[in-house]
């Protein structure tokens, strides 16, 4: 990864940076005495940041209860990802407006937002990190683009004009300054203090293939969040002409994360309701959710003319006059080869049309009841309506009169009396746009299925690669996933947690003097009961072989507790007697506890205290529980 020197570029001065509480509270945080509650009666000296920053803790609490206080909100969102928001909110604060005439602020702002939206929901799908903390990722990871604005705004300017479809601004910014945004973005955000698994992400979010990120990892899985979270702002912010385009690409990235179409749309439409009312919070303009998902999703196909093939199609005729009704009806039928319905009015004809489900709407324009021009609104107004192709027959010739069928949704008139030639051509753009939307639908209906597919493939793979084959317990690499979200919650809640690293007594014995089947059915016999015995909350693994891993994380695990857990195991396993055929096997387990505590740097201390513990269990002659606490190894069935 290359990060500018912000140094040696020698804009450090320059650099969009915090003001006032934000300021502050970035120095507080780099104090190794600051604690929350300081913390928190910081925040409280800016009413709009201290809103902002409780609206972001209840869009993520779990709890029943909603968070009211600036301290809950604090403990809830943790000192790290408290510092990014409060600096990414008082950048959208003080950068609305700037120099960079090229350069769209709001625009900017918006689609920030949005990807920050659809990070903290991608979060919530996938369960990668914490929602709070790719929401600061994703509102921050396109923060050099507003630094070059700031900094280089005349030559920014001169280098968004040249954009061009096929440009990449990245190439652009290379060879005018010597940097691009991403370095730049890298580059603000080490020294903002996020975490280096958010920089990197941010860095190769654009082009995640050129991470080299191992395949699966959790950097490899969050850079690929923040390249769909893109890609979803990109479409939010597109023209209503360019979002069709984007939507098959949309679909299949949704199913590489288990999304089918229909639970991909809903999570757009989501995604779209809370940026909508993100932006209402912070002022930002630009804000405008495209429709819902599903809508777009069985849109119209897009309409052309002048083809020469012509075929049978289903017409809904609309005429008040008898005589005109009988000559364009024996037209369309007899001459033309098309199945025609007739209705005299418009009311009539809207009735008709819902059984009929017609390819084409021939309608007279002046009729009693229901005009053309009212049948035309009405059809359009419904999801079905917005299919047709609607022609008008009309004597007006006025050039304001025509516009206004065209804006009512017209797609094509016919002036009386009927030029046989020019309706038949007129009926040929009618037909190929029909053949038109049968490709498109047939098209979005395949997409549909590969996306489901895709999804569901994807889910299979996931439940596989965290899956124990045997067992069916999660294996080693859930296990180290669930573990480092799990240190990761408690250290920014101050919530306590505890492990287990749990090993099947002489297992080796078993595999020598019965075999390696009988061996696995021991593993997995075993592996049922601990998952019989599991309490809600905890997460079980297993690591190899025949050792396990416990993570307790439900938050009101203190040493007694976890003891007591252990030793219920514990005694669990050995009063069972597993039958296999007509052998009878009887075993135990020892078990190693380590509890979080202060000194302890990362989840692997913890491991490796647990590893302690269990060592200790097995030279103590084996099915003991050992605790490691405070730098002491504690038999718990001392008293046994």
């Amino acid at each position: 990864m290359k990060v500018a020197d912000i140094n040696q570029l020698k804009i450090s001065a320059l650099l969009p940076s915090p003001k006032g509480v934000a300021l502050a509270l970035l120095e507080a945080c780099r104090r190794e005495d600051a604690n929350i509650s300081q913390i928190a009666k910081l925040i409280q000296t800016d009413p709009a940041l201290s809103g902002r920053l409780i609206q972001r803790a209840n869009a993520t609490n779990l709890a029943t209860r909603s968070i009211t206080s600036v301290l809950d909100a604090v403990s809830r969102v943790g000192l790290t990802v408290v510092k990014q928001l409060a600096m990414g909110f008082s950048l959208i604060d003080q950068y609305q407006k700037g120099p960079c005439k090229q350069f769209d602020y709001q625009e900017f702002w918006s689609h920030s937002l949005l990807m920050a939206i659809a990070m903290q929901e991608l979060g919530k799908t996938t369960r990668i990190s914490s929602p709070d903390e790719l929401f600061a990722c994703g509102l921050m990871a396109r923060i050099g683009c507003l630094a070059l604005a700031t900094i280089y705004p005349d030559k920014y300017a001169e280098l968004i004009g040249k954009l061009t479809p096929g440009t990449l601004l990245i190439e652009l910014e290379q060879q005018s300054l010597q940097t691009d945004h991403n370095e730049l973005t890298a580059a603000m955000l080490l020294n903002f203090g996020v975490p280096g698994i958010y920089v990197e992400a941010a860095y190769f979010h654009e082009t995640p293939s050129e991470s080299d990120f191992s395949e699966g990892s959790r950097p490899y899985q969050i850079v690929h969040l923040l390249y769909l979270a893109k890609q979803i702002a990109d479409f939010g912010l597109a023209k209503e002409s360019e979002q069709n385009n984007r939507i098959s690409e949309l679909i299949l990235l949704g199913g590489k994360i288990g999304l089918d179409t229909e639970a991909f749309g809903t999570f757009i439409d989501q995604v779209m309701q809370e940026w909508q009312s993100w932006g209402k919070m912070l002022k930002l303009s630009g804000v405008e959710p495209p429709p819902p998902f599903h809508k777009m999703m069985n849109a119209s196909a897009p309409r052309q003319e002048n083809v020469n093939d012509s075929s049978s199609l289903r017409i809904l005729l609309v005429e008040d006059d008898p005589t005109s009704l009988v000559l364009v009806e024996g037209l369309l039928s007899n001459i033309l080869g098309h199945t025609v319905f007739t209705a005299s009015n418009g009311q009539q004809a809207l009735s008709l049309s819902m059984e009929v489900l017609p390819h084409v709407v021939i309608t007279d324009w002046l009729m009693p009841v229901m005009s053309g021009l009212e049948l035309t609104r009405s059809l359009r107004a419904t999801e079905w309506g917005q299919n047709l192709y609607i022609i008008m027959l009309t004597s007006i010739e006025d050039e304001e009169e025509i516009i206004t069928a065209f804006d009512a949704g017209v797609d094509d008139y016919v002036t009386k009396p009927i030029n046989i030639r020019a309706f038949r051509a007129r009926l040929r753009a009618a037909w190929h746009y029909r053949k038109l939307q049968e490709s498109w639908e047939r098209d979005r209906e395949q997409l549909k299925r590969f996306a489901a597919e895709l999804a569901v493939t994807n889910r299979k793979l996931k439940h596989y690669a965290l899956t124990d084959v045997l067992t069916e317990l999660p294996n080693r690499r859930a296990g180290m996933e669930s573990l480092s979200e799990a240190w990761s919650i408690a250290s920014r809640t101050d919530q306590l947690m505890a492990v287990m690293l749990i090993d099947i007594d002489h297992f080796k014995r078993i595999n020598d003097n019965y075999g390696h089947a009988i061996g696995d059915k021991v593993l997995q016999e075993v592996a049922s009961s601990i998952r019989n015995i599991a309490r809600k909350g905890d997460t079980f693994c297993r690591m190899g072989g025949e050792e396990f891993l416990v993570v307790c994380h439900n938050g009101n695990t203190d040493a007694k507790s976890a003891v007591l857990f252990a030793e219920r195991l514990r005694q669990h396993v050995k009063e069972q007697k597993i039958n296999i055929d007509d052998i009878q096997i009887q075993t135990s387990i020892s078990i190693g506890v380590a509890l979080k505590e202060a000194g302890m740097k990362s989840e692997d201390h913890l491991v490796n205290a647990a590893d302690k513990a269990l060592y200790a269990a097995k030279n103590a002659g084996r099915n003991k529980v050992f605790l490691a606490l405070e730098n002491k190894l504690i038999n718990c069935n001392a008293t046994h």
